[in-house]
């Protein structure tokens, strides 16, 4: 961290890292949208060819895989493990009305 002389600095630092931080929280925003339209896509080719819109041993690799990715970004497995979970819950629900 920058060295902090006094109550302006810390504030004008304080203001830097929430500008980065509402960056990074527009990145996530975009890239989940993203993510969102290549698996509606998926839902439709599942649908059209009467596949099942959960894949456990699809979903087991993906947690898998992230756990180790997040472990190598110095971030908490579990808590990475707990987004997946819920971005694979939505997922799947958009793969079930998409079939209905």
């Amino acid at each position: 961290m920058s060295e902090i002389a006094n109550p302006d600095d810390a504030r004008e630092l304080l203001s830097e890292l929430r500008r980065s931080i509402d960056n990074l929280d527009a990145i996530l925003v975009h890239t989940l949208a993203e993510r969102f339209k290549c698996t509606q896509e998926v839902g439709r080719l599942k649908a059209a060819f009467d596949l099942p819109a959960a894949d456990p041993t699809r979903e087991a690799e993906q947690v898998a895989r992230l756990r180790r990715l997040a472990h190598d970004a110095g971030l908490d497995p579990e808590f990475a493990e707990k987004v997946l979970a819920f971005i694979i819950q939505e997922v799947i629900r958009h793969h079930e009305r998409i079939r209905s």
